[in-house]
């Protein structure tokens, strides 16, 4: 359905290819978007694209990977496309993220910063569940990357 969708919205769509100009686009992409740098750790984009019509954006990486945050005890799973609709301090109708709570993966379909509180971060799902936790946990050490 990933790609279903990348096909509709391609037209039109600022396209990057290239692992260092991917990276360099998502970072980017995130700053304009006012979301923390370290909230899609992937490796190995293939390709960025993004549709600033509809507000689609899509990341292709190479293989599906998994990253632990530490600072708040959680793994994530990033498939082969990851797709979103963005706008200010927003992802919404996200595929392609899935946290895992206890045993389980559940899939994330919406990411946001409140208004009411520039510090912290939800991730919801689509049944509404949500987890909110600190910007600071998905900041990005540049000085590592």
């Amino acid at each position: 359905m990933a790609s279903q969708q990348i096909a509709n919205h391609r037209e039109d769509a600022e396209v990057h290819q290239g692992e260092a100009i991917c990276k360099q686009q998502s970072h980017q992409l995130l700053d304009e978007m006012s979301l923390p740098r370290g909230l899609l750790p992937l490796d190995d984009v293939a390709e960025v694209g993004y549709n600033r019509t509809t507000g689609f954006v899509w990341l292709r990486q190479k293989k599906r990977k998994e990253h632990r945050f530490p600072s708040i005890g959680r793994t994530v799973a990033y498939d082969n496309e990851v797709t979103a609709f963005v706008e200010e301090r927003r992802m919404r109708r996200l595929t392609g993220v899935k946290s895992k709570e206890l045993l389980v993966w559940v899939a994330i379909s919406d990411i946001f910063i409140d208004d009411s509180d520039l510090a912290k971060i939800t991730f919801a799902n689509s049944t509404g569940i949500s987890r909110s936790f600190p910007v600071s946990a998905f900041q990005l050490d540049d000085r590592r990357k």
